[in-house]
C-alpha cells in the first residue's frame, strides 16, 4: 500500500546523514537540552531571518521607528505545547476571547479553552481556505484579547488584513505555522521591506510543529515558537521550563516542555535538505493543478459524478505553500473517494467537520453561520504531495478511473 507520507523513503535518502548525526548524540551521553538543541534553534532562526531581514511584522503596522529584529527560535515538545506556550505568554486570562478559524485542527482552539479561555469560531475563504478577516472583524467584542491565524495545509494566512485588524483593535495576533514551516507570504506594498516574508516570523508569536509527517518532522513530537521580542523570548522560556529562569527558583506557574536532542539532531539533517524537498513538493501541487484544470475542463460529462469537480486549494499571487497536504474540494466527494479506493490511492479528510461542531466545543452555541466552514468540511479530501511521491503514477492511476 502506498504510504500517505513516504518516510520510510525519506530515511533512506538522508541515512548515512541521520546515523551520523544521531549515533553522536547517543554517544555524548547528553540527551536533554545541549549543544545539539542550541544549534537547532539557531539554524531554525537564521532560517527564519534569510527569508525577511524584518521579522516581526507587528512593528510595520504599528508604524514603530525601530531597527530591523531578528527572529529568535525556542524549540518546545509538540506544536501544541508551543500553543499553550505562547497563550501564557501573551498573558491569555481565563474568560478572554480568542478568534479561531472554524475550519482547522483542533489544537488552536483547544489551547484556548484549556486555558479557560473563549475559542470565537471565524469563517474562512471558500478558495484559500484561510480564515476570513471579515469574519474576524464581526466577531471583535469587549473581551477579544487576540487571534490566531492557522496557515492551514501550509498556505500562510492573510496577515496583511490580520494585522490592521489587531493593531487597529489592540489585539495580540499568534501564528500558527505548524503546517507551513518554510513557506512565504506577501505583504502588502509598501510594508518593508516588501519582500516574501517566512511563515515563523509574522506574528507576535508564531508556533511550528515537528510532527513526523509534517514537511519539517522529526521521530516523534516536537514543536518551536518565534518571537523577535526579547521579553517574550524570555517568558517562553521561562514557561517552558517550570517557570524557572534560574535553577530552583520558580517564579511563575510553567510547565515542561523540551525537544530531546535526539530529536534535534534529526531535525538539523532534515532542515539541510527542506527547500529542495519544498521545490518538489510544489512541483507535485503543479502537475496536480494541471490535472484537475483538465479533470473540471470536462468535469463528469457522464455519469454518477455529471458535473462533480474537483477544486484545489487556491494559493494566493505572491506566496507560496509547503503542501504539507496537497487539498482539494470535491463537489461529490463521496464518489471521488471510491474512486481513489479503487485506484489504491491514500488519501485523507481534513478536516471531517468545523470546530464548532465537536462535542467538546457544542455549548458554546456559535458557529453555525459559517456555511465556508461546513462547505469545506463536507468536501476536503487531502492527496499525497511529498518529495517522495511519485506524483505521475498516482495521475496517471487518477485518469483510469475519473
Amino acid at each position: 500500500m502506498m504510504p500517505f507520507v513516504n518516510l520510510t523513503a525519506q530515511r533512506e535518502a538522508y541515512r548515512e546523514e541521520l546515523e551520523t548525526a544521531e549515533r553522536a548524540v547517543l554517544d555524548s551521553g547528553c540527551y536533554i537540552g545541549g549543544p545539539e538543541v542550541a544549534a537547532l534553534e539557531k539554524e531554525l532562526a537564521d532560517f527564519c531571518n534569510s527569508g525577511n531581514s524584518d521579522a516581526g511584522m507587528q512593528g510595520s503596522f504599528a508604524g514603530k521607528d525601530r531597527a530591523e529584529p531578528e527572529t529568535h527560535a525556542i524549540t518546545c515538545a509538540s506544536g501544541t505545547d508551543a500553543l499553550t506556550i505562547a497563550l501564557m505568554a501573551l498573558g491569555l486570562k481565563p474568560g478572554d476571547e480568542v478568534i479561531v478559524p472554524d475550519f482547522t485542527f483542533i489544537a488552536p482552539a483547544e489551547c484556548v479553552a484549556f486555558l479557560g479561555g473563549i475559542p470565537r469560531f471565524a469563517d474562512i475563504d471558500p478558495e484559500t481556505l484561510l480564515i476570513d478577516p471579515e469574519s474576524v472583524r464581526a466577531l471583535i467584542g469587549p473581551k477579544t484579547r487576540g487571534i490566531i491565524g492557522v496557515d492551514l495545509f501550509g498556505q500562510v494566512a492573510d496577515f496583511n488584513e490580520l494585522w490592521e485588524i489587531a493593531v487597529a483593535n489592540d489585539l495580540w495576533l499568534l501564528e500558527d505555522a505548524a503546517q507551513a514551516f518554510g513557506a512565504t507570504f506577501a505583504p502588502w506594498e509598501g510594508i518593508s521591506p516588501n519582500k516574501p516574508w517566512r511563515a515563523g516570523t509574522i506574528g507576535s508569536i508564531s508556533i511550528t510543529s515537528f510532527y513526523p509527517s509534517k514537511p519539517l518532522g522529526c521521530y516523534g513530537d516536537g514543536g518551536a515558537l518565534f518571537t523577535s521580542d526579547p521579553k517574550l523570548e524570555a517568558k517562553i522560556r521561562q514557561i517552558a521550563n517550570h517557570g524557572s529562569r534560574e535553577r530552583y527558583l520558580h517564579e511563575t506557574v510553567g510547565m515542561n516542555s523540551r525537544l530531546d536532542a535526539l530529536q534535534a539532531a534529526v531535525l538539523r539533517v532534515k532542515l539541510r535538505h527542506l527547500e529542495e524537498e519544498l521545490k518538489v513538493r510544489r512541483e507535485n501541487a503543479r502537475k496536480y493543478g494541471e490535472f484537475f484544470a483538465e479533470y473540471n475542463a470536462g468535469a463528469g460529462i457522464s455519469g454518477a459524478s455529471a458535473g462533480a469537480k474537483i477544486v484545489p486549494q487556491y494559493i494566493e499571487h505572491g506566496c507560496t505553500s509547503t503542501y504539507a497536504q496537497y487539498t482539494v474540494l470535491a463537489d461529490d466527494r463521496e464518489t471521488f473517494i471510491k474512486k481513489l479506493d479503487k485506484a489504491g490511492i491514500p488519501h485523507c479528510i481534513h478536516y471531517p467537520q468545523p470546530l464548532h461542531e465537536q462535542p467538546c466545543f457544542r455549548e458554546l452555541a456559535q458557529g453555525s453561520e459559517n456555511r465556508n466552514a461546513i462547505m469545506a468540511s463536507q468536501k476536503a479530501v487531502s492527496l499525497p504531495v511529498c518529495a517522495f511521491t511519485d506524483v505521475d503514477f498516482i495521475i496517471n492511476k487518477l485518469r483510469s478511473v475519473l
